[in-house]
């Protein structure tokens, strides 16, 4: 099933079951020209993991926890892992909760995410599928929604070839 915005990408979304999955992390408050500062920190939180004989089990994401109408974004800037360590200073543990996740996977440029994540937005509204979100005034309150980048950026240094998936969690 395509899904065309009136002028963004085509989206072939698939709903997935997903397990919970534990995770380390950085939290922060940014804008979108603020997303480097979080995402620059991510050699430091894979150091963190190596130096704890701790491994990676995927590339990191980004998991939106609040979509302020401002255009602030409470982020956290993670790694998944089979067991996550005590944290320790601003490293956060948690764990991605499990269910159903309606997903997209992107190839190309991470300048485009924001066009996808807003064309899977609304062909989930479209196809009637609720979202775990709750609005307020400080605006959209997200049980787990994430950017997960599939490229190792080391391997592959062109943004243009990058894979990146975009889950959203579901009601019910």
């Amino acid at each position: 099933m395509h899904h065309r915005t009136e002028d963004g990408p085509v989206v072939e979304p698939v709903v997935v079951e997903r397990a919970e999955q534990p995770y380390v992390a950085f939290r922060g408050r940014v804008r979108t020209d603020g997303f480097a500062a979080l995402a620059d920190r991510l050699p430091e939180l894979f150091g963190w993991l190596a130096a704890r004989g701790t491994e990676p089990l995927g590339g990191p994401f980004f998991r939106y926890n609040l979509i302020a109408p401002d255009g602030e974004f409470e982020v956290e800037a993670g790694v998944p892992v089979a067991l996550a360590p005590k944290p320790e200073g601003d490293v956060r543990a948690g764990v991605l909760p499990a269910g159903k996740y309606a997903t997209v996977t992107h190839f190309g440029h991470p300048d485009q995410l924001f066009a996808v994540a807003s064309a899977l937005y609304a062909w989930g509204r479209a196809q009637g599928l609720p979202w775990d979100m709750t609005e307020a005034a400080d605006g959209e309150h997200w049980v787990c929604r994430l950017e997960t980048y599939r490229t190792d950026p080391r391997v592959q240094p062109d943004p243009a070839k990058w894979e990146t998936e975009l889950a959203f969690r579901l009601l019910g």
